[in-house]
């Protein structure tokens, strides 16, 4: 049995894009079946996160702190998840691969580091495709929650994260577009485009 379970966050808003994130299409598969079918070779199980179920196939979980934003989503996939450590992708990046969480998984040790997140090619952490140690992770979101916060990214500033370099990507197929995030119509109209490119 696979140490680490794949939760997908399907319970933002969508305020920019108009219309469920979750549900778009991608060369004939939604985005949800697009990052589960990565994510099954490397996880044990594949869990939903978030209000409403966008596909029957998968179990789905709500937040437990409403309108809590992504790290209530993270807070709710560390609650449920029983393996010791938790793969978690937002909806919105639909070319995240299997050699990608693969290559996460090699950078875990016994003891360091508790969470194992890229950094993207602009420089920004990617708190949204990451490997989350599950206990050490669980304990310090209820603790931000509890204290007000809603940003990933402090949760991340709080543990021992292992930040992966852009370089530490960059020979893996399709590393490019691995953190390309569908938030509003001009990107989802980009995104398609990438799929087009692919299949040519």
């Amino acid at each position: 049995m696979l140490d680490v379970e794949g939760f997908i966050l399907v319970g933002g808003k969508s305020s920019r894009m108009g219309r469920d994130k979750s549900r778009l299409l991608f060369g004939g598969q939604t985005s949800v079946e697009r990052i589960a079918a990565e994510l099954q070779p490397a996880t044990s199980q594949v869990t939903l996160v978030g209000a409403g179920n966008p596909n029957p196939d998968f179990k789905v979980v709500p937040d437990l702190h409403a309108s809590w934003g992504a790290l209530g989503g993270i807070h709710a996939a560390l609650s449920v998840c029983r393996a010791d450590w938790a793969l978690i992708v937002a909806c919105d990046a639909p070319f995240v691969t299997r050699d990608l969480f693969s290559r996460l998984q090699t950078l875990r040790q016994p003891d360091l580091p508790d969470v194992i997140a890229p950094i993207q090619p602009d420089g920004r952490p990617q708190p949204l495709c990451a490997l989350y140690r599950r206990e050490p992770c669980w304990r310090e979101a209820e603790h931000l929650i509890a204290n007000g916060e809603h940003t990933p990214r402090v949760l991340l500033a709080k543990v021992r994260t292992r930040w992966v370099q852009p370089e530490e990507l960059a020979d893996l197929p399709g590393a490019e577009n691995f953190f390309f995030n569908v938030n509003t119509p001009d990107d989802y109209e980009q995104a398609k485009e990438i799929c087009q490119n692919r299949l040519r």
